[in-house]
């Protein structure tokens, strides 16, 4: 295999590809990045058998083949080199050699037929979403994914599938997000699908505009965009009963300026247990004073901001972690909250309504210390 590229063309394949290979593996054929030349195209992949990411870029073809080389290898040279034209060339003894105008750098490929196939994909349902639509449904549900392997259902995001558009959820747990968008069309796909964590944060980070071909399977979904492709498994688990916990007679409604409340929640919070995290907030009804106490450390802090808040005087403790994370992705300049109890989940949402979209959080309380 012999074909010549530009450094930087291959440097930004090779940075999407090392978001799929495995720190630690036992197999260890996956560190490496599988390149296969072709007359029709060239393409670069890498997988850690979850995810797989797929990139092809535009060569100057000499010689067509197959062949696998270390990707951080390949990667680490190709930061380092200015910006030339790289020849890459694999022989039949899988010794490869990468060159340059100033220099050649030898190393070891494996063969192409160790790495791992691409699942098969046949019979998937082909469902088209704006890249702009698909980051704005991550970015709302994924901060709230659960990080404990032991509950595998709660490590992804829940996309379901309707005829009146797309419903996202995620929850951990502690919170849970809920979001809608009517505007979404299912192309006439009706079912659920769980989608990991490390998969909506690839395509966060890499989808801008354009648009993006989902492909549901049974067992996976593929995304197609421009001249990168991403697969990943779904997860074989039962959602929780999302509606369920959902409050339905929340009437105690506080009103804030998002920004007052999220700037007081993070400057007090920097004073509270750092194993807790505990901040509490204290309303009534012209005001909202978050308060925290830390007796290890002998800290406290108090801030005071202007609210509405209809309904008896009402004290409510929480992580600070979550309740910054909550606040900070309500959508527009005012926050409300529904409250029932001080030991019952509290719904947080905006008051300005978009079209097309619906969205809810939902926060549990934690208890204070007296």
């Amino acid at each position: 295999m012999k074909f010549s590229t530009s450094k930087t063309e291959l440097q930004q394949a090779l940075q999407k590809l090392s978001k799929a290979t495995p720190t630690r593996s036992t197999l260890p054929i996956l560190s490496c990045v599988l390149i296969e030349s072709s007359e029709e195209k060239t393409s670069l992949r890498a997988t850690d058998l979850e995810i797989t990411i797929q990139s092809e870029i535009p060569v100057s073809l000499e010689q067509a083949g197959a062949t696998a080389l270390p990707l951080k290898t390949l990667l680490d040279i190709t930061n380092e080199l200015p910006e030339t034209r790289v020849t890459l060339y694999v022989d039949d003894k899988d010794r490869a050699a990468i060159i340059t105008d100033t220099g050649e750098y030898d190393l070891m490929a494996k063969p192409a037929d160790e790495f791992p196939a691409v699942p098969d994909t046949s019979g998937s349902q082909a469902v088209n979403v704006s890249g702009e639509m698909l980051k704005n449904i991550i970015d709302a549900t994924s901060f709230a994914v659960s990080r404990d392997e032991l509950k595998p259902a709660l490590t992804g995001v829940l996309f379901r599938f309707g005829s009146n558009g797309i419903t996202a959820v995620s929850t951990d747990g502690h919170r849970l997000v809920k979001y809608t968008r009517k505007d979404f069309d299912t192309n006439g796909f009706n079912g659920d699908m769980i989608v990991p964590r490390k998969f909506l944060s690839f395509m966060s980070a890499q989808v801008s505009g354009g648009n993006v071909a989902l492909l549901i399977g049974e067992n996976h979904l593929t995304a197609k965009m421009k001249n990168d492709m991403v697969l990943t498994r779904i997860i074989d688990e039962r959602f929780p009963d999302y509606e369920s916990v959902i409050p339905k007679e929340n009437d105690k409604i506080l009103k804030a300026d998002k920004d007052a409340l999220l700037g007081a929640i993070r400057r007090v919070s920097i004073f509270s247990n750092k194993s807790t995290h505990q901040v509490a907030l204290n309303l009534d009804a012209t005001s909202c004073r978050i308060t925290t106490e830390d007796p290890e450390k002998s800290s406290k802090a108090h801030e005071q901001i202007a609210a509405e808040f209809d309904g008896e005087n009402l004290t409510i403790g929480y992580n600070a972690e979550y309740l910054k994370d909550v606040v900070s992705h309500v959508a527009g300049d005012k926050i409300v909250v529904q409250f029932s109890t001080p030991i019952s989940a509290a719904l947080f949402g905006t008051d300005s309504t978009e079209e097309n979209i619906e969205s809810l959080m939902l926060l549990m309380p934690i208890r204070l210390n007296d």
